[in-house]
């Protein structure tokens, strides 16, 4: 079983519309695999941007994260219903508002994993993670929850490392949002001055020298 659902992350509070179709947020979906046999607890995980809450979006973003055969559980919203009309997916959806219960009573897991991405952009990045690279910091937070109960903590680094040299290199310029290159001509550090002594500075006060 699969729980899936969206969450909006930055931009600032203000009066306007809310929920989906929010203004200078970026919309995120997320899935999270809940714990076989009423197990508690949770597996792993994917978050990914998404332009809109359209069914094809969200059918794309199931196609490659959501292995057929499983059991996706998500809100009544109308995309879902219609991004999992295919039949290799037993879709599993829930009116949140007749329940008369909260989104994240309904969906703890993938709810939980909102709070917990927040929190590490927050925390970690003090909030300062531009929309162009969010996708980034979500494959690193993914990435470290998806290990988060690995007992063989050199075993991360090595899969790191793996990664590392699969990937093809990619340069500063490659990843920045404005890669235009600046005429500013940076001036070359000036002599430097060494002091004339180590002895600081003399201070006044004559209590130092009483005798006790």
């Amino acid at each position: 079983q699969v729980e899936v659902d969206e969450t909006l992350i930055g931009g600032k509070n203000k009066p306007g519309k809310r929920g989906r179709g929010a203004e200078g947020k970026v919309l995120v979906v997320g899935a999270i695999e809940r714990a076989p046999d009423g197990r508690r607890g949770f597996g792993r995980a994917r978050l990914a941007i998404i332009a809109n809450a359209k069914a094809g979006a969200i059918q794309d973003f199931v196609t490659e994260n959501i292995a057929p055969g499983s059991v996706v559980i998500s809100d009544a919203f109308s995309s879902y219903s219609n991004a999992l009309a295919d039949p290799e997916y037993e879709h599993n959806p829930i009116n949140v508002k007749r329940s008369g219960l909260k989104a994240h009573q309904l969906l703890p897991g993938v709810h939980r994993l909102f709070s917990l991405a927040k929190r590490w952009l927050e925390g970690t990045h003090q909030g300062r993670v531009e929309s162009d690279h969010l996708q980034s910091y979500l494959d690193e937070f993914i990435f470290r929850f998806n290990r988060r109960t690995a007992r063989k903590r050199g075993l991360l680094f090595l899969r790191l490392l793996e990664r590392a040299v699969e990937a093809d290199p990619i340069r500063y310029v490659d990843i920045v949002a404005n890669p235009q290159k600046t005429d500013r001509q940076i001036a070359p550090p000036g002599r430097r001055q060494w002091p004339h002594t180590l002895a600081g500075t003399p201070l006044d006060r004559p209590w130092r020298n009483a005798t006790r």
